[in-house]
């Protein structure tokens, strides 16, 4: 992804700052050099990258710092904010309400992934819990209701449509009165694609939006369009009030700079970044997180986000059998089984801090997944009684023979699976029981722990194994009320630093899998 290679970019630039023996403005000349000449490259506006420069040297003034600041803190922080202000308006984005009829509309251009992208938020909405149908208002182009169908169809989501009715207006009119009529929570209509010259078109997409009265217009802006972004953002902002932004195409060469730079043309937030073609791959956008992960810090409230859609406090033997410092292969199998929920592991890799663009660039996703899905047939050649085990069972070699028959899976991986088993399971061990961790932490002590990371007792951390243990432990919790709150508080205002455990952690988890091992060293 052109992306993280511009994130890299923006990233040696601060750390070659932190070896700069004496920070003046001829070393913040320098920075920023690097940084605007990443963006311009990118397709950023030159007038926002020059709006960035001058911002940055107006927040950091070298005569005005005092001598006892810190101030490469002090310049990274504001190149940071700054960064975070080129995409997002300081506008909150539209939500739509469960309970409440809700109508979004979707336009854009042509080939910009409207219809995929409709598809991808009813996806994301019927995961929240929300009753989500689609309107296939495109009669313009050949193939635009069966393309809608598919998708629908695949992702089970109604959807309404005609390949006799040519006025779009009136298709969009009967689909929104046909899911009114049913209740549903969020009515998603999808528009023709169109530019700027195409003057019919736009008043056609000004007809529609006055029919059906939309809650929020959503514009779907091409990651790759570049510098023609800021003249089309314009041009759509006149006709139609555009409530968001969706970026597509950020999963391959796309530069991305010019779509950002459509935050700027129409002032309207980014809510989804789209990153392939699959249902899952629609990533919720938040300015600093997106920022963040960008530089390889991390994105810990996606992540927690991501855990807290998995619904992992609902499998309330694996939290009983916690508490009590047991932790079966069935408790494993499920594990993974939520992991695999999560979409491509490189995605889920990208969310933990200190991960750069180089090391998921290394990592091969297709085959961890294979790995995956390889443990999963293991799994399902277990008998129950196997499964509710803690794997000593298999120190008969009868079993482990039969397993791999079974599961088509050599013995050599089985093996390495039930040592990863009991690796974690001595981890349990030390957390759940009548003189584990977790019986000596008080409710009282997590919530303030909660409030202020800050104020833990370092006996209590060490005692934990230090932040790497307490970070195991979390994610071992990770479904237990209050500990993702927790988890957010403790590992999100970091820099990276010292996250490697939570690396490693996972990295143990797929117990060697294909690209992935050893990821958890020093960097």
């Amino acid at each position: 992804m052109v992306l993280n290679e511009l994130g890299a970019r923006i990233n040696g630039a601060l750390q070659a700052l932190s070896k700069e023996p004496v920070i003046d403005d001829k070393a913040l000349d320098a920075l920023l050099r690097e940084i605007c000449g990443a963006l311009l490259e990118s397709d950023v506006n030159v007038r926002l990258v020059q709006q960035l420069r001058v911002n940055v040297k107006k927040r950091v003034n070298m005569e005005e710092l005092a001598s006892s600041t810190n101030k490469r803190k002090v310049i990274q922080n504001s190149v940071f904010d700054e960064l975070c202000s080129l995409v997002d308006p300081g506008i909150e984005p539209w939500q739509p309400r469960k309970g409440k009829q809700n109508i979004v509309m979707f336009v854009g251009l042509q080939g910009s992934g409207k219809t995929t992208s409709c598809t991808k938020l009813a996806s994301y909405y019927k995961r929240k819990g929300m009753k989500v149908g689609l309107v296939c208002a495109d009669t313009f182009r050949a193939g635009a209701f069966d393309q809608l169908k598919q998708n629908a169809s695949r992702a089970h989501i109604p959807y309404y449509g005609s390949y006799t009715e040519a006025d779009p207006v009136q298709i969009a009119m009967d689909g929104v009165s046909q899911f009114k009529k049913d209740k549903f929570d969020l009515i998603i209509v999808d528009t023709s694609g169109r530019h700027k010259q195409e003057v019919e078109l736009f008043a056609e997409m000004e007809q529609i939006a006055a029919a059906v009265k939309p809650d929020n217009t959503i514009f779907v802006m091409d990651g790759t369009i570049g510098q023609a972004a800021d003249a089309q953002a314009r041009a759509f902002k006149q006709s139609v009030d555009i409530g968001s932004i969706i970026i597509t195409k950020m999963d391959g060469h796309a530069k991305g700079g010019g779509a950002i730079s459509a935050v700027a043309a129409t002032g309207s937030p980014i809510v989804f970044i789209g990153t392939g073609e699959h249902m899952h791959d629609l990533d919720k956008f938040s300015a600093r997180p997106f920022v963040s992960k960008m530089l390889g810090m991390g994105d810990i409230s996606g992540l927690v986000e991501t855990v807290q859609d998995l619904q992992l406090d609902k499998n309330e033997d694996m939290m009983k059998n916690i508490a009590k410092g047991v932790f079966t292969l069935k408790d494993m199998r499920d594990q993974l089984q939520n992991i695999m929920k999560l979409g491509p592991l490189s995605k889920l890799m990208g969310m933990m801090p200190g991960m750069s663009p180089e090391m998921l660039k290394s990592m091969d996703a297709d085959e961890s997944t294979k790995k995956l899905r390889s443990y999963m047939c293991v799994f399902d050649s277990m008998t129950e009684g196997e499964l509710n085990s803690d794997g000593k069972l298999f120190d008969d070699e009868k079993r482990l023979h039969r397993v791999a028959r079974g599961s088509g899976v050599r013995m050599v991986e089985i093996q390495a699976l039930l040592m990863q088993h009991g690796q974690f399971g001595q981890m349990v061990k030390k957390m759940g029981g009548p003189n584990g961790m977790l019986s000596k932490m008080n409710p009282a002590a997590m919530q303030q722990m909660a409030k202020n990371p800050g104020a833990m007792n370092p006996n209590m951390l060490k005692q934990m194994g230090g932040m790497g243990g307490m970070q195991k432990m979390i994610q071992q919790m990770g479904g237990m009320s209050g500990v993702q709150d927790m988890m957010k508080q403790m590992m999100g205002g970091g820099g990276g630093g010292g996250m490697g455990n939570m690396q490693e952690m996972m990295s143990q988890m797929m117990g060697g899998m294909g690209g992935m091992g050893g990821m958890g060293g020093r960097r």
